[in-house]
């Protein structure tokens, strides 16, 4: 407990940083890099206070200057303010649409180009991709926590269509990312954060355009992922099937 309460501490004085300086920079030039500089400097500080520790694999294999779409499991609160500030430049996130109603929270939400999604709507879902495919051509990242909720046990839920249409849409590279460890450090629905090891696993990139459709797409990160977590989170098809990166992670 002690160590949730001086993460959020050090992010509640970080909080009002944002509010006098980077806010009102960020709105006087139209600019959200320093904001966003600021808030993932914030985000990995605050983690790491917390007593997490971060090890990365495969990250030094992505190309800074290339636009990717990073889809990623998701077990834990802790899981994006480990992932996004570890992304090579910026990177834009589908973000609930209620937040964009708040004056501030919101105007700096849409210059960071977040995209707004209505999870109850299929048709702003589907408007939702073509925004955030509009977003991968200005040459921002996109990252998407595929099952589109936290996982109870740590293994896979079934994955969102989504993601994937929007990969075939945008055609850029699609970045499986296994995050292992964080289930054990923040459990869903558990305040407290544990000491220990998370570790974030970046896999090869995928060009969409090598498959021939959404699904065959779909199983392919959705193997990659799984194979990159711990063998009693995986399913029955990554424990039979090890790609050899994986089966070379220490």
């Amino acid at each position: 407990m002690i160590r949730t309460i001086v993460m959020l501490a050090f992010w509640s004085v970080m909080l009002p940083l944002a509010a006098l300086v980077c806010f009102p920079w960020t709105f006087i030039t139209g600019n959200v890099n320093f904001l966003y500089r600021v808030a993932m400097w914030g985000a990995w500080t605050g983690v790491r206070l917390a007593g997490v520790q971060v090890r990365t694999v495969g990250l030094e294999r992505l190309d800074p200057n290339r636009t990717y779409i990073f889809m990623s499991n998701h077990a834990s609160n802790i899981d994006p303010p480990i992932l996004i500030p570890l992304i090579p430049r910026r990177t834009s996130v589908m973000a609930k649409k209620e937040l964009f109603s708040y004056p501030i929270l919101g105007k700096a939400m849409r210059l960071g180009s977040l995209v707004p999604v209505d999870r109850g709507n299929r048709e702003a879902g589907i408007a939702a991709v073509h925004t955030a495919s509009e977003v991968i051509r200005q040459g921002i990242n996109m990252t998407i926590y595929v099952e589109g909720k936290r996982s109870f046990d740590g293994k896979l839920l079934p994955f969102k269509k989504g993601p994937f249409y929007l990969a075939l849409e945008a055609g850029v590279p699609v970045v499986p990312v296994t995050i292992a460890g964080s289930h054990y450090v923040m459990p869903k629905r558990r305040f407290a954060i544990k000491r220990g090891l998370v570790t974030i696993i970046f896999h090869d990139p995928i060009e969409p355009k090598d498959f021939g459709d959404r699904e065959c797409l779909m199983e392919s990160v959705r193997g990659l992922i799984d194979g990159g977590l711990p063998e009693e989170f995986q399913g029955e098809k990554a424990q039979t099937r090890r790609t050899p990166r994986i089966t070379k992670e220490p």
